[in-house]
């Protein structure tokens, strides 16, 4: 009886030791770089991209020619590059809010940093803060 028991503590002992053993996770596997595919090509298609170069360089190097253009004869109708344009408001940039970790379609504002519900909206709209009142003007875009 001496030995079973004996017996039966070494096996209990060992295993005791054997679940405290440290248990080491593998790391991450890192996601390979994605190579695009390389397709292949026509003479048709690459006679096209030589020519879609050609014109490029072409409406580039007009853009950078410095000679002026022959004036028109001046005549009695306005044209279109002298009438004059009308005035536009200058476009505002918005503040863009930032995303709240861990609840999707909420947005911190971002005049005063409360919780905002966005859900449903899409990116880059131009939202009104509802912690402000219309008269303040306080709008930002949803990320």
């Amino acid at each position: 009886m001496n030995s079973r028991l004996c017996t039966g503590l070494a096996a209990l002992v060992s295993v005791l030791f054997a679940s405290c053993y440290p248990y080491t996770e593998s790391p991450p596997k890192k996601k390979s770089p994605v190579v695009p595919a390389t397709a292949t090509t026509t003479p048709e298609q690459l006679k096209l991209k030589a020519q879609d170069e050609l014109k490029k360089k072409e409406a580039e190097a007009l853009a950078n020619s410095t000679t002026p253009e022959p004036s028109a004869p001046a005549t009695n109708q306005p044209s279109a590059e002298k009438q004059p344009k009308p005035a536009t408001e200058p476009k505002r940039d918005y503040a863009f809010a930032n995303k709240v970790p861990g609840k999707e379609g909420f947005v911190f504002s971002p005049y005063n940093n409360k919780v905002v519900d966005v859900r449903d909206i899409p990116s880059g709209t131009l939202v009104r803060d509802p912690t402000y009142s219309e008269a303040e003007k306080k709008y930002f875009r949803v990320p």
